[in-house]
């Protein structure tokens, strides 16, 4: 049976990964829109997303795994969700899911996405970048996942800085397929 969420999509099972970049806001709304729309989230919080989130003065989601949780379903090709979003993804996270040298529950179940041919996205937040950092993104989207830097349009001529990380994340959910009104879209 397929029952509908809101703005008329399918339930998916989504992954949300908080790593530790700058930019747990993001994470944080994701999770809140998602669950909103009545998706099935699972929640990993990284350690160091913890401290950052702390600094930032952000609450973050209860998490439902850690990145000790190698065991959690999403772990396994044989129970792979829908979408995996990485958000805010740091460089660190990057380079181990482009290099396949991940040991945590995070980089364990984009591992999967990308051996399931599954819809990963990676929103790194950071910048300016280095070569390394270029070298791991275009290892990381010829492995198949969608890397996206945060980068907010302006067109929609926004006035609050929660209209910015609702635009980007609406383009994440664009690429994961999911319908949504979190952003005004370009009309000439």
């Amino acid at each position: 049976m397929n029952f509908k969420c809101g703005r008329g999509n399918p339930c998916m099972r989504i992954v949300v990964a908080i790593s530790g970049a700058s930019g747990t806001i993001y994470g944080i709304r994701l999770v809140e829109e998602l669950k909103k729309m009545g998706h099935m989230v699972f929640v990993v919080v990284s350690g160091p997303a913890k401290k950052v989130a702390k600094y930032e003065g952000y609450r973050l989601p209860r998490a439902d795994f850690a990145e000790k949780d190698i065991d959690a379903p999403f772990a396994s090709g044989s129970n792979s969700p829908d979408v995996m979003i990485i958000a805010p993804c740091s460089l660190k996270t990057l380079g181990n899911v482009a290099n396949g040298t991940g040991k945590g529950l995070i980089e364990r179940a984009a591992e999967v996405m990308l051996k399931e041919r599954k819809k990963l996205i990676l929103l790194v937040r950071e910048t300016p970048l280095s070569l390394v950092a270029i070298e791991n993104m275009a290892k990381a989207t010829l492995a198949g996942a969608v890397v996206m830097p945060a980068s907010p349009g302006f067109y929609a001529k926004h006035r609050e800085v929660s209209q910015l990380v609702d635009f980007v994340l609406g383009k994440a959910l664009d690429q994961a397929g999911i319908r949504h009104g979190l952003y005004k879209r370009w009309k000439k």
